[in-house]
């Protein structure tokens, strides 16, 4: 496993194949990674929303090319539900299953992926709900883990 800091860079530098991305239902502008990505897909992921093609609901998924915009060639979109509820240890629990199901099932080899909850869980948190809800399911090779770069310091 690997880790890096969010970034659009970060999108280009993986070396993964897909990029595993979590939406809430009422988070608008859409944060994170999905934020990033959707910068990267020209709005894409915007669009889909405001159709109302994805909604964040929890359970739902997306598979989507990402057309040679971003390093992986494929991007999983899951719902989560609201934010509320989306950032209960049991949900993100949950929420890490069905993507080790959903990848599984696209036969993913290799994977970036940013944490459900993210703004929640802390590192120690964070390492559990990975290595006892994600990792044991998911049958891919390489994981790597896209978290929130340390805060800058502002200079006076």
């Amino acid at each position: 496993m690997v880790t890096l800091p969010l970034s659009l860079e970060a999108l280009d530098a993986t070396g993964v194949d897909t990029l595993c991305l979590f939406v809430v239902s009422d988070e608008r502008p859409l944060g994170g990674a999905a934020g990033y990505a959707d910068w990267r897909l020209c709005g894409q992921l915007s669009r889909l929303l405001v159709d109302g093609f994805l909604e964040g609901s929890r359970g739902e998924s997306l598979l989507l090319p990402s057309v040679g915009r971003m390093g992986p060639g494929r991007v999983v979109v899951l719902g989560v539900g609201p934010q509320a509820e989306a950032s209960h240890p049991a949900a993100i629990r949950g929420a890490l299953e069905q993507a080790a199901d959903v990848l599984n099932r696209v036969r993913v080899d290799s994977v970036a992926i940013e944490l459900p909850g993210r703004a929640t869980l802390g590192p120690a948190e964070r390492n559990a709900a990975l290595s006892e809800a994600f990792l044991p399911a998911f049958r891919g090779t390489k994981v790597t883990v896209l978290v929130d770069p340390p805060a800058r310091s502002r200079s006076p």
